[in-house]
């Protein structure tokens, strides 16, 4: 796979960042999704999984799951650490997502944690058009929107709720904000705030 801007720094932080991740705790961490979840069993798609600690929280609820990670590092440590019969571990990165091309409309779940501010406005608008073609009519995706300075990762970009909806909009979709500006769950990241948003088809009951 070429080099994805969005990972650059990974790798020179790549025990200090593996460490942190496996202090985290799923249910925690992503306590405003967790009432989206669709019963299991169910396909759901973790976009960006790092080294698959949400991949693994999710495949143990019982669902379907595919994994993806665009920086090799990570993606074997997922493998070794993580492994698990209903968890399905691909390299691929966005907005692209040549290798998710028969999963048209198949997750019922997507879950973005900690990636939207690695992507380009422009790569954004892309990406967006992406999950719409990924998610189940019936289906929701959780976008975790970081606010502050750069951690590990240094390529990064600003983010907003205002954005999302915008380009959302843009994609036949709807937006409901479940939370702004929440303090971040490592101790050290006082800088940091997160956002979190769920979307879904207009259509959604519809179908």
């Amino acid at each position: 796979m070429s080099l994805v801007l969005g990972t650059s720094g990974y790798e020179e932080s790549l025990e200090a960042f593996c460490t942190a991740s496996r202090t985290l705790d799923f249910n925690c961490v992503n306590q405003e999704f967790l009432p989206y979840l669709p019963s299991a069993p169910a396909r759901v798609l973790d976009l960006g999984t790092g080294i698959g600690q949400n991949a693994f929280a999710l495949a143990n609820l019982g669902f379907d799951v595919v994994a993806v990670e665009p920086l090799s590092a990570f993606l074997s440590i997922a493998k070794k650490e993580h492994a698990h019969r209903s968890i399905k571990w691909i390299g691929d990165a966005l907005p692209e997502l040549k290798t998710l091309s028969q999963y048209h409309g198949a997750f019922h779940f997507i879950l973005m944690d900690g990636v939207w501010h690695h992507l380009s406005p422009q790569e954004r608008l892309a990406t967006m058009s992406k999950l719409a073609s990924l998610l189940h009519a019936n289906g929701f995706c959780g976008i975790s929107l970081r606010h502050g300075p750069a951690g590990a990762g240094t390529h990064t970009f600003p983010t907003s709720v205002k954005e999302v909806q915008v380009l959302m909009g843009l994609n036949q979709l709807d937006c409901e904000v479940v939370t702004q500006n929440q303090a971040s769950k490592l101790p050290n990241k006082t800088q940091v705030t997160w956002s979190k948003v769920i979307i879904k088809h207009r259509r959604f009951n519809a179908v």
